[in-house]
């Protein structure tokens, strides 16, 4: 009875950035927090950008959003103009601007990321990279 799912029953949905989200929750507030939490916020845009499900437009929207969000954390300047690139390229269809910015970002936080952390976002990277098109 427990081993299939019933025919009506919907699929669990998957976190993509466990080990992210418990570096940035496991971090220091006012130390690496801020720039975890930018890099996790950042991990999710890229994620929607790269969905089929979302058009531009709302794409456009979470952009903006992110961009008045990060505004209110205290940031080092790297990892604050990392992310505006990312939420700048999310808004848009252009996938080697995303992927660069992605890079960038990582390389802004590297010092404080652990390495199961790293890894989730080299894996994104690598998914950005390998594409051609979003």
């Amino acid at each position: 009875m427990f081993g299939t799912a019933p025919p009506y029953g919907l699929i669990a949905p998957t976190f993509r950035f466990p080990a992210l989200a418990v570096r940035a929750a496991r971090a220091q507030v006012g130390g690496d927090r801020e720039p975890l939490l930018a890099a996790l916020v950042a991990a999710r845009l890229i994620v929607g950008a790269t969905s089929a499900s979302l058009p531009l437009r709302v794409r456009s929207a979470r952009a903006t959003a992110a961009r008045r969000w990060v505004a209110r954390l205290t940031l080092p300047g790297p990892a604050r103009a990392a992310f505006l690139r990312v939420a700048q390229a999310t808004a848009g269809d252009d996938r080697a601007a995303l992927a660069a910015a992605s890079g960038a970002l990582i390389d802004a936080v590297a010092s404080a990321l652990d390495p199961r952390a790293r890894a989730e976002l080299d894996a994104l990277y690598s998914l950005l990279s390998t594409r051609s098109s979003l």
